[in-house]
């Protein structure tokens, strides 16, 4: 989303089509321009894949004002942190601080001067960009580059109440380096991040599916989170995940597993029907782990 070459996407809400025209003229040179016309069809294109990063929305249409609109995006977890900026010809310091009370960044009365619109704009989306980047390296592992535990526990909770609503099925990976203390020891600890950045990016690169989470759990472990993948999958990306490492040929001649580095690998599976809680599910993975370690590690073993 913060790349050099991204760019943002507005959507302008408006029931007058002469006032979405002329946004639209103002903004199509530096953003990708969404329109609606209508309180509904503006809450399908925020809801949609691609998200808008600033919302232009009058007050007064029919149907469904522009007030209702921003209470329903602020009311969802999926579109509260979109930015709204109501352009309205409502006047008064009570609608600006009705609409601003209701979680708006701004409020732009008509007529408005172009420049003006252009600037804050412009303000708002950089603001917009600069929140996403520090959110986005909160969320990640500053030495390995993968996902860290924060975001796990925020992606696994969401994945595990949609499985809930859904009927759907859940997997649960929990993956640890074996003997990476004695690498440490006897490599160095600089060697040893080396090795486990090589390691989490390995993980990383198997997965097979956007809905796939990866993300390092503490230390060197790993926990992997599978949406929708029946038994089978579920064991295949395991092994999948154990060659993958044992391809990697990293010398580690203090391991009692192998010559080289290599992973033990705990699954376990949430069936439609079950009543499993996260934790416990996450419990019975972590189990199995340690049973993969005890049978003599470089392996996974599952519940199942």
């Amino acid at each position: 989303m913060t790349e050099e070459n991204y760019i943002p996407t507005i959507l302008v809400v408006d029931d007058m089509a002469a006032n979405i025209a002329i946004l639209s003229d103002l903004l199509k040179e530096n953003y990708k321009v969404k329109v609606a016309n209508n309180g509904k069809k503006a809450l399908e294109l925020a809801r949609g894949k691609e998200k808008p990063d600033l919302i232009l929305l009058d007050i007064e249409m029919p149907h469904m004002n522009g007030y209702d609109v921003c209470r329903e995006l602020k009311s969802s977890s999926n579109t509260k942190d979109i930015p709204i900026i109501f352009v309205s010809a409502k006047t008064s310091a009570d609608d600006e601080e009705y609409g601003l009370n209701l979680g708006a960044i701004d409020y732009i009365k008509k007529p408005f001067h172009p420049a003006i619109i252009k600037i804050r704009v412009k303000n708002h989306i950089e603001l917009k960009l600069k929140s996403s980047k520090l959110e986005e390296l909160s969320m990640c592992d500053s030495l390995t580059g993968i996902s860290n535990r924060r975001f796990f526990e925020e992606a696994y909770e969401k994945t595990y109440k949609e499985v809930q609503r859904e009927d759907g099925t859940l997997s649960v990976i929990m993956i640890d380096i074996d003997y990476f203390k004695p690498y440490n020891d006897n490599y160095g600890h600089w060697q040893g991040d080396v090795a486990l950045t090589k390691v989490a990016r390995t993980l990383k690169k198997s997965m097979k599916r956007p809905t796939d989470v990866i993300a390092r759990y503490g230390g060197e472990e790993f926990v992997v989170v599978l949406k929708n993948c029946e038994k089978e999958g579920a064991k295949k990306m395991a092994n999948s995940l154990v060659e993958a490492i044992r391809e990697l040929k990293l010398e580690h001649k203090h391991s009692l597993a192998s010559n080289i580095v290599t992973i033990s690998v705990g699954v376990a599976f949430k069936e439609k029907e079950s009543n499993l809680t996260k934790e416990e599910l996450l419990k019975e993975a972590d189990e199995q782990l340690y049973r993969a370690k005890e049978s003599g590690r470089d392996r996974y073993c599952a519940s199942f």
